[in-house]
Protein backbone atom coordinates (compact mmCIF):
# COMPACT_ATOMS: atom_id res chain seq x y z
CA UNK A 1 0.00 0.00 0.00
CA UNK A 2 0.88 3.72 -1.21
CA UNK A 3 0.27 6.96 1.14
CA UNK A 4 0.12 9.11 -1.15
CA UNK A 5 2.28 12.48 -0.64
CA UNK A 6 1.45 15.89 -1.55
CA UNK A 7 4.51 17.86 -2.48
CA UNK A 8 3.13 21.39 -3.36
CA UNK A 9 3.76 24.00 0.06
CA UNK A 10 6.25 21.31 1.79
CA UNK A 11 9.86 21.58 2.13
CA UNK A 12 11.85 18.95 0.51
CA UNK A 13 15.60 18.35 1.61
CA UNK A 14 17.57 17.14 -2.02
CA UNK A 15 21.03 16.25 -0.93
CA UNK A 16 23.64 16.08 -3.72
CA UNK A 17 22.33 18.88 -5.40
CA UNK A 18 23.98 20.25 -7.46
CA UNK A 19 25.57 16.72 -8.43
CA UNK A 20 24.19 15.08 -12.26
CA UNK A 21 21.05 13.27 -10.37
CA UNK A 22 20.05 16.11 -7.57
CA UNK A 23 20.68 19.01 -10.75
CA UNK A 24 17.96 17.19 -12.60
CA UNK A 25 15.76 16.21 -9.33
CA UNK A 26 15.93 19.67 -8.19
CA UNK A 27 14.80 21.72 -11.22
CA UNK A 28 11.87 18.79 -12.36
CA UNK A 29 10.54 19.96 -9.26
CA UNK A 30 10.89 23.83 -9.51
CA UNK A 31 8.84 23.37 -12.69
CA UNK A 32 6.12 21.12 -10.88
CA UNK A 33 5.35 21.99 -7.57
CA UNK A 34 2.90 25.34 -7.17
CA UNK A 35 4.50 26.36 -3.92
CA UNK A 36 7.16 25.38 -1.17
CA UNK A 37 10.75 25.30 -0.26
CA UNK A 38 13.70 23.46 -1.97
CA UNK A 39 16.77 22.75 0.20
CA UNK A 40 19.72 21.87 -1.98
CA UNK A 41 22.85 20.76 -0.23
CA UNK A 42 25.94 19.48 -0.88
CA UNK A 43 30.10 19.68 -0.58
CA UNK A 44 30.59 20.63 -3.53
CA UNK A 45 33.61 18.57 -3.65
CA UNK A 46 36.29 18.06 -6.52
CA UNK A 47 36.02 13.93 -7.01
CA UNK A 48 35.65 15.62 -10.35
CA UNK A 49 36.11 19.15 -11.45
CA UNK A 50 34.00 21.94 -9.56
CA UNK A 51 32.79 23.93 -12.25
CA UNK A 52 30.09 21.49 -13.54
CA UNK A 53 28.52 21.74 -9.92
CA UNK A 54 28.47 25.32 -10.70
CA UNK A 55 27.19 24.97 -13.39
CA UNK A 56 24.11 22.65 -12.73
CA UNK A 57 23.86 25.00 -9.47
CA UNK A 58 23.30 28.03 -11.94
CA UNK A 59 20.64 26.05 -13.85
CA UNK A 60 19.16 25.12 -10.94
CA UNK A 61 19.25 29.10 -9.62
CA UNK A 62 17.86 30.50 -13.21
CA UNK A 63 15.06 28.11 -12.89
CA UNK A 64 14.46 29.09 -9.47
CA UNK A 65 13.59 32.88 -10.62
CA UNK A 66 10.65 31.77 -12.24
CA UNK A 67 9.25 29.28 -9.79
CA UNK A 68 7.07 30.07 -7.21
CA UNK A 69 9.03 27.64 -5.16
CA UNK A 70 11.59 29.06 -3.02
CA UNK A 71 15.23 27.46 -3.35
CA UNK A 72 18.08 27.90 -0.81
CA UNK A 73 21.09 26.41 -1.50
CA UNK A 74 23.07 25.04 1.27
CA UNK A 75 26.93 24.08 1.09
CA UNK A 76 27.96 21.57 3.78
CA UNK A 77 28.64 17.68 4.44
CA UNK A 78 25.97 14.99 5.12
CA UNK A 79 28.86 13.83 7.24
CA UNK A 80 28.60 16.76 9.55
CA UNK A 81 26.32 15.74 12.15
CA UNK A 82 25.62 20.10 13.41
CA UNK A 83 25.23 20.78 10.13
CA UNK A 84 22.35 18.32 9.44
CA UNK A 85 20.60 18.66 12.98
CA UNK A 86 20.68 22.85 12.11
CA UNK A 87 19.03 22.20 8.63
CA UNK A 88 16.09 19.68 9.97
CA UNK A 89 15.84 22.46 12.74
CA UNK A 90 15.63 25.41 10.78
CA UNK A 91 13.47 23.73 7.98
CA UNK A 92 11.69 21.05 9.13
CA UNK A 93 11.57 19.03 5.87
CA UNK A 94 9.01 17.13 5.24
CA UNK A 95 10.71 14.71 2.15
CA UNK A 96 14.03 14.13 2.24
CA UNK A 97 16.22 12.97 -0.91
CA UNK A 98 19.30 11.53 -0.13
CA UNK A 99 21.21 11.39 -3.55
CA UNK A 100 24.43 12.63 -1.80
CA UNK A 101 27.01 9.87 -1.44
CA UNK A 102 30.24 9.42 -3.06
CA UNK A 103 30.06 7.62 -6.35
CA UNK A 104 31.95 5.35 -8.21
CA UNK A 105 33.57 1.77 -7.83
CA UNK A 106 36.84 2.37 -9.30
CA UNK A 107 37.40 5.43 -7.11
CA UNK A 108 36.70 3.51 -3.75
CA UNK A 109 39.01 1.12 -3.83
CA UNK A 110 42.08 3.86 -3.63
CA UNK A 111 39.76 6.22 -1.72
CA UNK A 112 38.04 4.03 0.93
CA UNK A 113 38.05 6.86 3.85
CA UNK A 114 35.40 9.26 2.02
CA UNK A 115 32.86 6.37 1.18
CA UNK A 116 32.81 5.12 4.79
CA UNK A 117 32.36 9.07 5.57
CA UNK A 118 29.69 9.58 3.07
CA UNK A 119 28.07 6.66 2.56
CA UNK A 120 27.71 5.48 6.13
CA UNK A 121 27.93 8.17 8.35
CA UNK A 122 26.42 10.80 6.38
CA UNK A 123 23.34 8.74 5.43
CA UNK A 124 23.36 7.88 9.43
CA UNK A 125 23.17 11.35 10.08
CA UNK A 126 19.85 11.66 7.69
CA UNK A 127 18.31 8.70 9.63
CA UNK A 128 19.19 10.00 13.02
CA UNK A 129 17.47 13.50 11.62
CA UNK A 130 14.65 11.97 9.97
CA UNK A 131 13.86 9.86 13.38
CA UNK A 132 14.31 12.99 15.74
CA UNK A 133 11.81 14.95 13.58
CA UNK A 134 9.14 13.21 14.76
CA UNK A 135 9.93 14.17 19.02
CA UNK A 136 7.31 16.03 20.37
CA UNK A 137 4.61 14.66 18.35
CA UNK A 138 6.04 16.66 15.44
CA UNK A 139 4.65 15.35 12.06
CA UNK A 140 8.02 14.62 10.80
CA UNK A 141 9.55 13.25 7.88
CA UNK A 142 6.49 12.06 5.67
CA UNK A 143 9.30 10.21 2.89
CA UNK A 144 12.29 9.85 2.75
CA UNK A 145 13.76 8.00 -0.20
CA UNK A 146 17.60 7.61 -0.84
CA UNK A 147 20.26 6.69 -3.67
CA UNK A 148 21.33 3.15 -3.75
CA UNK A 149 23.08 1.60 -6.65
CA UNK A 150 23.08 -1.67 -8.94
CA UNK A 151 26.44 -2.52 -8.16
CA UNK A 152 24.66 -4.23 -5.16
CA UNK A 153 23.63 -6.94 -7.37
CA UNK A 154 27.91 -7.62 -7.20
CA UNK A 155 28.68 -10.91 -9.87
CA UNK A 156 24.62 -11.89 -9.63
CA UNK A 157 24.02 -15.09 -12.70
CA UNK A 158 20.52 -14.45 -12.49
CA UNK A 159 19.27 -11.97 -15.14
CA UNK A 160 17.03 -9.63 -14.92
CA UNK A 161 17.94 -8.30 -10.88
CA UNK A 162 15.34 -8.41 -8.91
CA UNK A 163 15.20 -6.47 -6.02
CA UNK A 164 13.81 -9.93 -4.19
CA UNK A 165 17.52 -11.32 -4.92
CA UNK A 166 20.20 -11.76 -2.11
CA UNK A 167 22.79 -9.60 -2.73
CA UNK A 168 25.07 -10.45 0.21
CA UNK A 169 28.30 -10.25 -1.92
CA UNK A 170 29.40 -7.24 -2.90
CA UNK A 171 32.37 -6.85 -5.01
CA UNK A 172 33.48 -3.27 -3.92
CA UNK A 173 33.50 -1.22 -1.19
CA UNK A 174 30.93 1.11 -2.78
CA UNK A 175 28.74 -1.91 -3.41
CA UNK A 176 28.59 -3.12 0.14
CA UNK A 177 28.25 0.93 1.77
CA UNK A 178 24.94 1.19 -0.57
CA UNK A 179 23.58 -2.23 0.95
CA UNK A 180 24.58 -1.08 4.00
CA UNK A 181 22.04 2.08 3.32
CA UNK A 182 19.52 -0.26 2.38
CA UNK A 183 20.20 -2.57 5.74
CA UNK A 184 20.33 0.94 7.97
CA UNK A 185 17.36 2.55 6.72
CA UNK A 186 14.85 -0.68 6.93
CA UNK A 187 16.31 -0.69 10.50
CA UNK A 188 14.92 2.79 10.97
CA UNK A 189 11.52 2.22 9.12
CA UNK A 190 10.66 -1.07 11.74
CA UNK A 191 12.20 1.05 14.75
CA UNK A 192 10.67 4.35 14.23
CA UNK A 193 8.22 4.01 11.52
CA UNK A 194 9.64 6.27 9.27
CA UNK A 195 8.56 5.43 5.55
CA UNK A 196 11.63 5.26 3.51
CA UNK A 197 12.49 3.75 0.10
CA UNK A 198 15.66 2.83 -1.42
CA UNK A 199 16.31 3.27 -5.56
CA UNK A 200 18.77 1.44 -7.17
CA UNK A 201 19.81 3.12 -9.98
CA UNK A 202 21.51 1.64 -13.17
CA UNK A 203 23.97 3.08 -15.11
CA UNK A 204 22.73 6.66 -15.19
CA UNK A 205 23.92 9.16 -18.54
CA UNK A 206 22.96 12.12 -20.02
CA UNK A 207 23.57 15.68 -20.52
CA UNK A 208 25.86 17.54 -17.45
CA UNK A 209 26.72 14.30 -16.34
CA UNK A 210 29.82 12.53 -14.30
CA UNK A 211 32.81 13.26 -16.08
CA UNK A 212 34.16 9.67 -14.42
CA UNK A 213 31.45 7.59 -16.38
CA UNK A 214 32.30 6.01 -19.41
CA UNK A 215 30.69 7.78 -21.98
CA UNK A 216 31.76 11.27 -20.76
CA UNK A 217 35.57 10.14 -19.84
CA UNK A 218 35.62 8.38 -23.43
CA UNK A 219 34.47 11.56 -25.18
CA UNK A 220 36.87 13.67 -23.99
CA UNK A 221 39.72 11.31 -24.44
CA UNK A 222 38.68 10.31 -28.22
CA UNK A 223 39.16 14.66 -28.82
CA UNK A 224 42.16 14.20 -27.39
CA UNK A 225 43.43 11.63 -29.80
CA UNK A 226 43.78 9.15 -26.98
CA UNK A 227 42.77 5.62 -26.66
CA UNK A 228 40.15 4.43 -25.21
CA UNK A 229 39.73 1.11 -23.00
CA UNK A 230 37.46 -1.50 -23.53
CA UNK A 231 37.22 -3.79 -20.39
CA UNK A 232 36.81 -7.64 -20.21
CA UNK A 233 37.14 -7.23 -24.15
CA UNK A 234 33.90 -5.49 -24.62
CA UNK A 235 32.19 -8.66 -23.24
CA UNK A 236 30.05 -6.12 -21.00
CA UNK A 237 26.25 -5.25 -21.32
CA UNK A 238 24.86 -2.24 -19.54
CA UNK A 239 21.60 -1.15 -18.31
CA UNK A 240 22.32 2.39 -19.55
CA UNK A 241 19.32 4.39 -18.04
CA UNK A 242 19.11 7.93 -19.11
CA UNK A 243 18.75 11.37 -16.54
CA UNK A 244 15.31 12.28 -17.33
CA UNK A 245 13.96 8.96 -16.82
CA UNK A 246 15.81 8.47 -13.59
CA UNK A 247 14.36 11.63 -12.63
CA UNK A 248 10.98 10.49 -13.95
CA UNK A 249 11.12 7.98 -11.57
CA UNK A 250 12.05 9.61 -8.10
CA UNK A 251 9.29 11.73 -9.14
CA UNK A 252 6.64 9.45 -8.60
CA UNK A 253 8.45 7.69 -5.82
CA UNK A 254 8.44 10.75 -3.90
CA UNK A 255 4.70 10.91 -4.18
CA UNK A 256 4.00 7.54 -2.83
CA UNK A 257 5.05 6.57 0.12
CA UNK A 258 4.64 2.83 1.78
CA UNK A 259 1.84 3.24 4.25
CA UNK A 260 2.13 2.83 7.67
CA UNK A 261 0.49 -0.05 9.49
CA UNK A 262 1.07 -2.35 12.89
CA UNK A 263 1.60 -6.18 13.01
CA UNK A 264 0.14 -8.53 15.13
CA UNK A 265 3.14 -7.66 17.75
CA UNK A 266 1.57 -4.75 18.33
CA UNK A 267 4.86 -3.25 16.84
CA UNK A 268 5.40 -0.79 13.44
CA UNK A 269 5.39 -3.28 9.93
CA UNK A 270 8.04 -1.11 8.83
CA UNK A 271 7.13 1.17 5.91
CA UNK A 272 10.22 0.30 3.58
CA UNK A 273 10.32 -0.38 -0.17
CA UNK A 274 13.11 -1.10 -2.77
CA UNK A 275 12.83 -0.46 -6.14
CA UNK A 276 14.85 -1.06 -9.32
CA UNK A 277 14.94 2.40 -11.54
CA UNK A 278 16.76 0.74 -15.27
CA UNK A 279 16.06 1.03 -18.67
CA UNK A 280 15.54 -3.04 -18.63
CA UNK A 281 17.25 -3.57 -22.21
CA UNK A 282 20.65 -4.28 -21.62
CA UNK A 283 23.10 -2.63 -24.01
CA UNK A 284 26.58 -4.65 -25.53
CA UNK A 285 29.41 -2.43 -24.62
CA UNK A 286 30.48 -2.01 -27.90
CA UNK A 287 27.20 -1.09 -29.63
CA UNK A 288 26.75 1.57 -26.68
CA UNK A 289 30.51 3.03 -28.20
CA UNK A 290 29.66 2.19 -31.87
CA UNK A 291 26.07 4.74 -31.02
CA UNK A 292 28.65 7.10 -29.15
CA UNK A 293 30.79 7.65 -31.53
CA UNK A 294 28.15 8.15 -34.65
CA UNK A 295 26.43 10.97 -32.17
CA UNK A 296 29.91 12.91 -31.66
CA UNK A 297 30.02 12.59 -35.67
CA UNK A 298 26.90 13.81 -36.58
CA UNK A 299 27.19 16.67 -33.48
CA UNK A 300 30.33 17.46 -35.55
CA UNK A 301 32.32 16.85 -32.38
CA UNK A 302 34.61 14.81 -33.99
CA UNK A 303 35.01 14.82 -38.10
CA UNK A 304 33.46 11.90 -39.95
CA UNK A 305 37.03 10.22 -40.90
CA UNK A 306 38.06 9.46 -37.38
CA UNK A 307 39.78 6.51 -37.20
CA UNK A 308 37.68 4.96 -34.39
CA UNK A 309 39.17 1.54 -34.52
CA UNK A 310 42.91 3.29 -33.75
CA UNK A 311 41.70 4.64 -30.58
CA UNK A 312 40.37 1.68 -28.87
CA UNK A 313 41.86 -0.90 -26.80
CA UNK A 314 40.73 -4.28 -25.81
CA UNK A 315 41.58 -5.03 -21.72
CA UNK A 316 40.65 -7.59 -19.48
CA UNK A 317 38.22 -7.02 -16.30
CA UNK A 318 38.27 -4.18 -14.00
CA UNK A 319 38.86 -5.05 -9.81
CA UNK A 320 35.25 -4.38 -8.44
CA UNK A 321 33.72 -4.55 -12.15
CA UNK A 322 30.84 -6.53 -12.83
CA UNK A 323 30.07 -8.13 -16.91
CA UNK A 324 26.73 -7.06 -16.89
CA UNK A 325 23.85 -5.44 -15.24
CA UNK A 326 19.74 -5.58 -16.10
CA UNK A 327 17.05 -4.32 -14.09
CA UNK A 328 13.84 -5.92 -13.60
CA UNK A 329 12.03 -2.64 -13.24
CA UNK A 330 8.25 -4.29 -12.75
CA UNK A 331 7.40 -3.07 -9.49
CA UNK A 332 8.33 0.22 -10.71
CA UNK A 333 5.64 -0.18 -13.63
CA UNK A 334 3.43 -1.29 -11.03
CA UNK A 335 3.01 0.51 -7.83
CA UNK A 336 3.78 4.14 -9.91
CA UNK A 337 2.99 3.43 -13.89
CA UNK A 338 6.43 3.85 -15.23
CA UNK A 339 8.96 2.33 -16.98
CA UNK A 340 12.36 3.71 -18.78
CA UNK A 341 12.01 4.37 -22.31
CA UNK A 342 14.46 6.58 -23.68
CA UNK A 343 16.87 4.89 -25.72
CA UNK A 344 20.85 5.63 -26.00
CA UNK A 345 20.38 6.42 -29.70
CA UNK A 346 18.31 9.55 -28.15
CA UNK A 347 20.13 9.73 -25.43
CA UNK A 348 23.53 10.02 -25.81
CA UNK A 349 22.25 12.07 -29.00
CA UNK A 350 21.50 14.72 -26.61
CA UNK A 351 24.76 14.56 -24.27
CA UNK A 352 26.88 15.20 -27.79
CA UNK A 353 24.48 18.36 -28.94
CA UNK A 354 24.89 19.59 -25.00
CA UNK A 355 28.72 18.34 -25.04
CA UNK A 356 28.88 20.47 -27.69
CA UNK A 357 27.32 23.96 -26.67
CA UNK A 358 29.06 23.25 -22.92
CA UNK A 359 32.79 23.50 -24.85
CA UNK A 360 32.05 25.73 -27.03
Amino acid sequence: MKQNIQINGKTILVTGSPGFIGANLVIRLLKEMKSGTIISLDNMNDYYDPKLKEYRLGIIEETAKGSPVKHVFIKGNIADKALINDVFEKYSPNIVVNLAAQAGVRYSIDHPDVYIESNLIGFYNILEACRHSYDNDATGVEHLVYASSSSVYGGNKKVPFSTSDMVDNPVSLYAATKKSNELLAHSYSKLYNIPSTGLRFFTVYGPAGRPDMFYYSATEKLIRGETIKIFNYGNCKRDFTYIDDIVEGIYRVIQGAPAKSIGEDGLPIPPYALYNIGGGTPENLMDFISTLQEELVNAEILPKDYNFEEHRELVGMQPGDVPVTYADSEALKEDYGFTPNIRIKDGLKMFAEWYKSYKH
